[in-house]
């Protein structure tokens, strides 16, 4: 499983916007091939900060997300939104079991 985490910080007058277009990513990369979960939340200790936390099956399915033109549009719409660069981590995990 390939495990996603990203952020991305509003400009405080484009919250709003960039929490829309972040729901929308979400919601429309959920019925994605290899699409195990992918969700958003607000940061408890920035509230201008969004943060993203996504699995897949593996790494050709989030290779093809990231090929999805919506995808990048996504990303280009965020840029001007933003108060800091945006930022991404991608970890390949495996489940432990009876942990």
């Amino acid at each position: 499983m390939i495990v996603v985490t990203g952020s991305v910080t509003a400009k405080e007058d484009c919250f709003d916007e960039v929490r829309g277009l972040s729901l929308e990513h979400v919601r429309r990369s959920r019925s994605e091939p290899g699409c195990i979960s992918h969700a958003v939340h607000v940061d408890c200790e920035n509230p201008m900060r969004l943060v993203f936390v996504e699995q897949w099956a593996d790494r050709p399915a989030l290779l093809a997300h990231f090929a999805v033109p919506e995808s990048r549009q996504f990303v280009r719409a965020l840029q001007p939104l933003a108060a800091a660069a945006t930022t991404i981590e991608i970890y390949d995990a495996t489940r432990v079991e009876n942990f």
